[in-house]
């Protein structure tokens, strides 16, 4: 995602942003873009969202999409976005940067890259949002309403969330491990402190003076703590795939109670 924005904040405006109004044609192009660019499974589709803020309203009333090229194409986000703003601004239509969206497969898009991206976009245009594109549902002709689809969709959401308890309980134990480092390093600590004390006892009682002091911090260095930012977004994911596997599962109980009442028939 190119780092450069619109900057278009009023600081005189302090009304905040309470929700997000987004046009109809605007989720049609979405829906598209991410379809066409996003259907594999590591391709991911992006593009920028243009609007205007009206009182305590977000209005997202016009889209445009990143097109697909290659880390190897000599291409230019920010350039390509600074043209297609101003061709739609000759044509009178709304160009104003508000935000970008992204197509993520299986609800897998807590990750650092998408975190850092709209910190950028925050810190540049304050009411900027993101808008997610989930597919998850398996593409089906719409006669098939009782077709048991979402079983693939079930299992694959059940093995991603299995990998991010294995990543929670990973980073449990590095924080354990710290835990225990620390409590170890204060003691040794506490015994240095309390070896110098009685030094100092015995030497100031035969008229001797006391050592000097030392650099408590030198000798026992501060153990850095893991980063907990890894846990939070993988806890975040967890409570994604949960939502997804609740979603999916009462679809399929659904479907199974209409189809077993159709078959006693």
């Amino acid at each position: 995602m190119a780092s450069g924005r619109n900057a278009r904040h009023d600081p005189d405006c302090e009304s905040p942003i309470d929700y997000v109004q987004i046009d109809g044609l605007v989720v049609l192009k979405i829906i598209k873009h991410c379809h066409e660019e996003g259907a594999g499974v590591t391709d991911v589709a992006q593009g920028v969202l243009l609007g205007l803020g009206v009182d305590n309203r977000l209005e997202i009333t016009n889209c445009f999409p990143y097109p697909r090229h290659t880390d190897e194409e000599d291409f230019d986000e920010m350039e390509y976005q600074m043209e297609m703003m101003r061709h739609l601004r000759h044509v009178n239509v709304d160009h104003l940067h508000v935000g970008w969206y992204q197509s993520t497969h299986f609800g897998s898009f807590y990750n650092k890259p998408l975190l850092e991206s709209q910190f950028n976009y925050q810190s540049s245009i304050e009411e900027s949002v993101v808008l997610i594109y989930a597919d998850c549902m398996p593409e089906q002709d719409s006669n098939q309403f009782l077709d048991m689809g979402t079983a693939s969709v079930l299992e694959k959401s059940l093995q991603a969330m299995m990998e991010c308890v294995d990543t929670v309980s990973q980073e449990t134990n590095k924080l354990t491990n710290h835990q225990r480092q620390v409590i170890k390093q204060q003691q040794a600590k506490n015994q240095y402190l309390q070896k110098r004390a009685a030094e100092n006892n015995a030497r100031l009682a035969k008229g001797e003076p006391p050592l000097p002091d030392d650099d408590i911090n030198k000798l026992f260095k501060p153990i850095p703590p893991p980063s907990r930012l890894d846990a939070l977004l993988v806890s975040g994911q967890i409570d994604s795939y949960c939502k997804q596997i609740s979603q999916f599962s009462t679809q399929n109980l659904a479907k199974l109670f209409m189809t077993e009442a159709l078959y006693q028939k």
